[in-house]
């Protein structure tokens, strides 16, 4: 078995073995990165691999996996001239998330916990519960109040434990950091550990290998915690590092417009957070994230990609997820966020592909 990579923190430089528990930064406590830089396969090397995420084995940092569900591998449809849909929500439970949560599930399974916990508002969560059910891990996940009643049942279902947590977002994960804290325990953070973001890469591997060889001009991706924005980043520097990409594409980073800290701070020209963003309701409840503990690096990225942030408000979401609808493909409404960011225009002649990133069966219409 090849052996795992060490982490270190992104701040101070602080290293933590492959072998250690601990989730986050001993120093300053913040999140971690991974030692750990790949060489991705020429595109002829592909044909007749595995039909799954792990056809790019080359670029994960864990190889011959035991609880893979076939993840990965989503269909690549055209919305309109220029811009095309990647149907992410077309995955074993239902959202990307699944691409993290594999990899979270295989290193638990390695790393042998007592228990491993999660925080999520729902499908994190129900991703991270599906997994550990398939690695035969017991689990904990800890989700806000007001978390979608079918979110909910999904993670009942696959047999983990549910907290249900009074207060937003942030409660919940304060809860399970606790928890994540006492001995033997695996925090399954999609926001923390760095395998999720080597697992939500494989977006872009798959992009790339879809259009045979190439990426589009804007990467389109909606932004909360990050962890798709910033695989997306990982992708795109390994492909080039490989000069197997000639350029990079921009990325364009979207926020609810009702919390929108990142797209705030972009817009002050901030390198990190500015001030205090309030948490207010939206259907975009997946990336309402107030502060996002890897916000110095997706403004980084963004920056650094030649991107920029736009942001959805109510009546524009509500009117993408029944406009998808209409073309045949039901997104819950967090999922919806970068169509309804670009599909007016916003991106000129450019091509770009948007993810849709969990079904709409999982919470239903917004606003009914």
């Amino acid at each position: 078995m090849t052996p795992l990579p060490d982490r270190f923190c992104p701040t101070d430089g602080t290293r933590v073995p492959a072998a250690s528990l601990a989730w986050c930064c001993p120093a300053c406590r913040g999140p971690l990165d991974l030692d750990f830089a790949p060489t991705p396969a020429p595109l002829k090397s592909l044909a007749g691999r595995v039909n799954s995420l792990w056809r790019y084995a080359e670029c994960l940092p864990l190889a011959t996996p035991s609880v893979s569900l076939g993840e990965g591998r989503t269909p690549l449809v055209e919305l309109t001239d220029g811009i095309s849909a990647k149907l992410d929500y077309l995955m074993p439970t239902l959202s990307f998330k699944d691409r993290g949560a594999v990899l979270l599930a295989e290193l638990a399974l390695r790393l042998g916990p007592s228990r491993v916990v999660a925080d999520s508002s729902g499908n994190a969560g129900t991703s991270v519960a599906a997994y550990c059910a398939r690695a035969g891990l017991p689990c904990t996940v800890y989700v806000p109040v007001g978390t979608s009643a079918k979110k909910l049942e999904q993670i009942d279902v696959h047999g983990a434990r549910l907290r249900i947590v009074e207060g937003d977002r942030e409660a919940a994960a304060v809860a399970a950091r606790e928890a994540a804290d006492e001995e033997g325990v695996f925090y399954a953070s999609h926001v923390y550990n760095p395998y999720f973001l080597h697992g939500t890469k494989t977006y872009v591997h798959e992009l790339w290998e879809d259009l045979g060889g190439r990426l589009p001009d804007v990467l389109v991706v909606p932004v909360g915690n990050g962890t798709l924005l910033l695989g997306a980043a990982l992708a795109v520097a390994e492909l080039h590092a490989a000069g197997l990409i000639d350029r990079r594409p921009a990325l364009y980073a979207v926020q609810s417009a009702a919390v929108a800290p990142l797209a705030h701070a972009w817009a002050e020209g901030a390198d990190d957070l500015v001030g205090t963003t309030p948490m207010a309701p939206t259907h975009a409840e997946g990336i309402a994230i107030p502060r996002p503990p890897r916000a110095r690096q997706i403004l980084r990225a963004v920056r650094d990609s030649g991107g920029r942030f736009l942001t959805a408000t109510e009546d524009q979401l509500r009117h993408a997820q029944r406009d998808l609808a209409s073309r045949g493909l039901f997104v819950e409404a967090t999922g919806v966020a970068c169509w309804a960011a670009v599909r007016e225009g916003v991106l000129g002649t450019r091509t770009a592909v948007v993810p849709l990133c969990g079904a709409g069966l999982k919470s239903g219409v917004a606003g009914g």
